[in-house]
């Protein structure tokens, strides 16, 4: 079976951008921003983007364009035993877009709910006690939450019509919701520069603090943000790649990936902020009161700004709607990246077929996030799935590729078709740098969670996190195993 193509290199680099540019660069990063020292997190940011992000980022496209396979089936040509390395990638994306489904089923409803403007009063208790109805503790599941359950079966049929032709159907999709958010980003921006405060809301986000750059909690943030902004070590990235002409401009694709999506990301601070400047005026209050990241910042913060404005449903209307489409390319990024690496072990599978039970299976697994406890066990998965499964994939892919494959033998693949070549500072940063950051990251991660609960849950809640990550490491170890040695 011949294998789909992008109708043009512009159509990968907007499907790219889109899979990239996700909802943590609207609720994470600004925070993250004003949290660790201001314009001064920007100086690790950076150096996180040229030294980790945009390297491991040409890596993946690399792969994926050379094999011209998915995420399993790239590793594998590399050596039988690392299809592995792409297994736990792919279960790890399967996880999370069961759950980020969810979270756009949320933007859903409060965009149906936004001519209304229903939470004025009561943004807080709206979103708590209307939408997610949440109960006291994870505890008390409390059952199914079926106006949230309903939206999420509205959500999956929406990314079941953008994958089900493949590439087809994501490059038209692509074509309208990667601009499609920047624009509305764009309105929300100039809507937020009108508004008294939004000065002292940027004074805010970019005053730095360069004693915050001595800390290594700082530096270890920028590399967390980066990896993940960028989708990295989801298989995605893998799989797009493997659509591309096989003369497609790897280097460059990495640059202007990563670029924009960081571009973004720092121009959705200075809208989130302006807005938050203007909340904090009206209400006399710090903006230290009103700044916070999260669901928190989409669900609870923002709506409440939002209707301190005038004309705000007009406004609520566009930020949600800016909210589900940037969600919808990160989500059925997800899932094409399952799909891709399905079709490539199993071509005789129709995609619509496929595309159908993929979904349908991840719908099913995400039931559990809407129940009146969802948002619960939402936030325990998500921190082990994006603090310990995707770090530990991207640690694998630099040693499979740095050392087994060698560094040296794919930036030579890569300087083929690159008008500016890739210089040997490269392979350094994937076979040093990288994993030496992503260790220090994952040994963080773990001494925190040895010396104090995630957010005090209690021991079988996160004993539930650790199955997150230790039952897709043991099955793609099994399938390692159980590969024959080359």
């Amino acid at each position: 079976m011949a294998r789909d193509r992008w109708k043009s290199r512009t159509v990968f680099l907007l499907a790219a951008i889109g899979s990239a540019v996700g909802l943590g660069n609207v609720w994470r990063f600004p925070y993250l921003t004003y949290k660790f020292g201001g314009g001064a997190f920007l100086i690790p940011y950076l150096v996180a983007l040229f030294v980790v992000g945009i390297p491991l980022l040409i890596l993946e496209f690399a792969l994926g364009q050379k094999i011209q396979k998915g995420a399993i089936g790239s590793f594998k040509a590399i050596h039988s035993r690392f299809g592995a390395i792409g297994l736990m990638a792919l279960m790890s994306s399967f996880i999370i877009v069961a759950y980020y489904a969810v979270v756009m089923a949320w933007s859903f409803i409060y965009m149906i709910a936004s001519l209304k403007v229903p939470w004025a009063s009561d943004s807080k208790g709206y979103f708590f006690n209307n939408v997610l109805q949440i109960t006291d503790g994870v505890g008390n599941i409390g059952g199914i939450n079926w106006m949230v359950l309903l939206a999420l079966a509205a959500i999956w049929i929406l990314i079941y019509f953008c994958v089900w032709k493949g590439t087809e159907s994501v490059g038209k999709i692509v074509a309208w919701t990667v601009p499609l958010p920047v624009i509305l980003l764009g309105i929300l921006f100039v809507r937020g520069i009108t508004l008294p405060g939004f000065l002292e809301g940027w004074v805010y986000y970019l005053r730095p603090d360069w004693n915050a750059l001595l800390y290594a909690d700082v530096w270890i943030a920028a590399i967390g943000q980066i990896f993940f902004t960028l989708t990295l070590a989801f298989g995605v990235m893998i799989a797009y790649a493997s659509f591309n002409k096989e003369d497609s401009d790897i280097r460059s694709n990495g640059w202007i990936t990563a670029i924009t999506n960081s571009s973004i990301s720092i121009f959705a601070g200075f809208v989130v902020f302006a807005v938050l400047g203007y909340m904090a005026m009206k209400q006399a209050v710090p903006i230290a009161d009103v700044a916070t990241s999260g669901p928190g910042l989409a669900f609870v913060v923002f709506p409440q700004a939002l209707s301190l404005m005038p004309w705000a449903g007009f406004f609520s209307v566009v930020f949600f709607v800016m909210l589900l489409t940037l969600g919808i390319d990160s989500a059925f990024s997800l899932v094409e990246a399952v799909d891709t690496a399905i079709l490539d072990g199993k071509a005789k599978w129709k995609k619509q077929k496929l595309a159908f039970v993929v979904c349908l299976a991840a719908f099913l697994c995400g039931i559990i996030f809407t129940t009146r406890a969802g948002l619960y066990f939402l936030d325990i998965v998500d921190h082990f799935v994006m603090g310990y499964n995707l770090v530990f994939v991207g640690l694998l892919q630099c040693l499979a590729i740095g050392w087994v494959y060698g560094a040296d033998k794919m930036r030579s693949y890569i300087n083929q078709h690159a008008k500016v070549k890739l210089g040997r500072w490269w392979n350094w940063a994937i076979k040093v740098i990288i994993p030496a950051a992503l260790i220090v990251l994952l040994a963080t991660q773990f001494w925190a969670e040895m010396t104090t609960p995630y957010e005090g849950y209690p021991a079988w809640a996160l004993r539930i996190g650790w199955a997150v990550f230790f039952v897709p490491l043991m099955i793609s170890i099994a399938m390692a195993v159980g590969s024959t040695k080359e």
